[in-house]
Formats: structure tokens, C-alpha cells, sequence
């Protein structure tokens, strides 16, 4: 019986995917608790559960179902390559989704049910015949909801004790999902080719090139101006003035990426997207200094 390599099941389950699910935990986690430090075992369980468990097992999940497509566009990956033999590919996106479920069952019911729909969602994203990354506006949502939403509002709600977080929150939880759809369609200009023969339609395949460049900017960039805006609502104007520069770093970065999307895409996942999630950061610490002033 041929078992997959070490290394190759680490391949699959893709550790640098693992950080915006993590990092929008410990945003929402900071909206949640102004004594993280109190709520370390949780904090860091959380931490463990939203990145190596659950965003690993979607990442396994994918890849299984994407072998076609990947045998095209990405043909060393594990399961094409061979790397990860048979079945083995299945196998493994069950095994980490079942400890995936183990893990949750120590953060109480909330924490469970949380998992519970993360892991719906994953394998409902890649696996037929629902597959919603077959639709880019639909897929992208999903991991938006997903990757940002749902790990940022389990994080609140955690480390607040089970309460309801609050609604700037939830705002902000929502808005930066909104933002994930743009993010998410960077990683799809990559893969155009393949996925116009295996009937993906992602949105450059549907839109082209240009314009579904123009689309993944506005969904970055417009649920950030409105995270300002309401910064500013709430009269923390400093915080605001911060996530301000930062969005001026990603439009000048945008500028090349919307004039050579295909080629840019993977520059500005790489420099771009770190300015944004900073902002998620900012925007969280600014909830938190809200509920210390109340």
C-alpha cells in the first residue's frame, strides 16, 4: 500500500493559508475581551482550530476535488503529482476535518457549531454537485463568510464569554468579509486557463482579466472606506487617520496590478494584502478601546 509522503501532506494542507483565518480570530478575539490574557487556553485553541485544523482540512478538500484542474494548472501539486497516491487525498481532508471536530468540542457549544459550519462550507465550496467555487461570486462569498466572518465573530464571542458581540463588531466582521471576496479572486487569475476548460467560472474567467481586477479592487477597497467611515461615527478619528495610510499604500500598489492583472496578481497578495489585514487589526483595537471607555 503506497502512503503519501510527509512532506506532501504538508504541501496539502498549504500552511500559508492558514494566517487570515488565525489573524481574523485574534481581531475578533480583541473586540471580544480586553483581557485576552485571562482567556489564553481558549485564545490559543481558537488558534490552533481556525488555521491547522479547519483552514487545513478546506485546503485538503479543495485539492482533492480540484485534481483535474490542478493536473492542468498546477500539475506538481500532491495529488496530481502523485506525491499523495489514490485516495489518500480523501482520506486525509476526512481524518483533519474529524479532529478538526474533536478540537471544537472543547470550546462549548458555540465553539462546535462554529466548526461545525466552517467545515460545511469548505467541503461545500469544492465538493459536487453543489461546488460553489464553480460560481466566483458565490465561491468568493463563501470563503469571505467563511475565512473572515465567521472566524472573527467566533473569536468575539469566545473570548467575551458566549456573549452576543457587539454590533461594531459584527460590522466590521461583515465589512471585512466583504472585503475576503476581492482577496479571494486574486488567487483565481493564476488558474484562468484551467479553469475555463473544467467549467469554473471564476470571475476572470466570466468577466475577463481587466475587469474582474477592477471588481476584486472595489470589493477590497469600498467595505474599508466604510470601515472609516464609521470609525469616524464613533469618534476615533486616530485609528481612522491609520487605516487611511494604509489604504494608500494598497491603491498605490493597485495601480500596476490593475494595468497587468495576471501577472501582478500574486505581487499584490504578497505586499498588498498584508496592508488590509493590518487595517482588520486597527479596526479591531479601536472596538476594543470603545468597550474600555464605556
Amino acid at each position: 500500500m503506497n502512503l503519501p509522503e510527509p512532506r506532501a501532506i504538508l504541501t496539502l494542507l498549504k500552511p500559508i493559508t492558514w494566517f487570515p483565518p488565525m489573524w481574523a480570530f485574534a481581531c475578533g478575539s480583541i473586540t471580544g475581551s480586553e483581557t485576552i490574557n485571562q482567556h489564553l487556553p481558549i485564545f490559543f485553541l481558537g488558534l490552533l482550530l481556525t488555521g491547522p485544523l479547519v483552514c487545513a482540512s478546506s485546503q485538503a478538500v479543495n485539492d482533492w476535488y480540484d485534481r483535474h484542474v490542478d493536473a492542468i494548472n498546477e500539475p506538481d501539486r500532491p495529488i496530481p503529482s502523485g506525491r499523495i497516491p489514490g485516495s489518500w487525498g480523501l482520506y486525509i481532508a476526512i481524518i483533519w476535518s474529524l479532529i478538526s471536530l474533536y478540537a471544537a468540542s472543547y470550546l462549548g457549544v458555540i465553539g462546535f457549531l462554529a466548526t461545525v459550519l466552517a467545515l460545511v462550507l469548505a467541503w461545500l465550496y469544492s465538493m459536487p454537485p453543489i461546488r460553489f467555487k464553480n460560481n466566483g461570486w458565490i465561491g468568493n462569498l463563501a470563503c469571505g463568510v467563511s475565512y473572515e466572518g465567521l472566524a472573527w465573530i467566533t473569536g468575539a464571542t469566545l473570548l467575551s464569554g458566549g456573549s452576543i458581540p457587539n454590533k461594531p463588531s459584527l460590522l466590521l466582521a461583515g465589512l471585512y468579509s466583504a472585503s475576503a471576496h476581492g482577496i479571494m479572486t486574486l488567487n483565481d487569475f493564476k488558474a484562468i486557463e484551467g479553469d475555463r476548460q473544467m467549467g469554473v467560472r471564476s470571475l476572470p474567467v466570466q468577466l475577463g482579466a481587466k475587469r474582474a481586477a477592477q471588481f476584486s479592487a472595489a470589493f477590497m477597497l469600498i467595505p474599508q472606506i466604510l470601515v472609516m467611515i464609521l470609525l469616524s461615527y464613533w469618534d476615533k478619528q486616530g485609528y481612522t487617520i491609520v487605516i487611511g495610510v494604509l489604504m494608500m499604500g494598497q491603491v498605490f500598489l493597485l495601480v500596476d496590478f490593475l494595468k497587468k492583472p495576471i501577472q501582478k496578481a500574486l505581487f499584490y497578495s504578497g505586499f498588498g494584502v498584508p496592508l488590509l489585514v493590518s487595517g482588520m487589526m486597527v479596526a479591531a483595537f479601536a472596538v476594543n478601546s470603545m468597550e474600555l471607555g464605556s
